[in-house]
């Protein structure tokens, strides 16, 4: 069986969740989110726990219960607490600047980027000290869709491995390279 999928997922306080034929539905302070999941497996609130099954140990079987199971574990975290990605914007006049679901970046281009985020995601900007780059908050109860968000905001700009200028997420390693040397002789 699998390690995941046997793992029943535990409701905190304040979480609902609903199975209704194939679609589940979680309910929590942040949101609501709902998942459909495929006829095959079945899904069971008991009490406060969640409880994912299996028809047959066939190998299709058995990798959608422990995707299921891990996707319904991501929705109920996120209702509960929001998932939160920060961005560094690491570059000479590189700017990050949030209006309502609009954000406006300078990436050393000629123009400025705007770029609008989905209404389920909320944007905000770390106020700036001295000698700081500009960070970047995006938080949102649906973890795929702020990761996608923020892939798509790094796109713009990717970290290059000389100088490290680009859009990196904060606790990131980058692997840099070593420049041009001085002709030895």
């Amino acid at each position: 069986m699998s390690r995941i999928g046997k793992l029943p997922v535990v409701l905190p306080a304040g979480v609902t969740c609903t199975v209704d034929g194939n679609v589940v539905k979680v309910k929590g302070p942040h949101g609501e989110l709902s998942q459909k999941v495929d006829p095959a497996i079945t899904v069971v609130v008991e009490g406060n726990e969640i409880k994912v099954t299996r028809p047959t140990d066939l190998p299709r079987h058995r990798s959608m219960h422990g995707l299921y199971r891990a996707l319904i574990a991501n929705m109920v975290h996120g209702v509960s607490q929001l998932y939160e990605i920060r961005q560094e914007f690491i570059g000479v006049g590189y700017k990050v600047d949030v209006q309502g679901q609009i954000i406006n970046m300078s990436l050393g281009y000629s123009h400025e980027i705007q770029m609008m985020v989905p209404v389920e995601v909320k944007a905000e900007t770390e106020p700036l000290k001295k000698g700081q780059n500009p960070v970047l908050i995006l938080r949102s109860c649906d973890k795929q869709l702020v990761g996608q968000v923020a892939a798509k905001i790094r796109s713009l700009r990717k970290p290059e491995p000389y100088k490290g200028k680009g859009i990196k997420f904060v606790g990131e390693t980058l692997r840099r390279k070593a420049g041009k040397s001085a002709g030895a002789k």
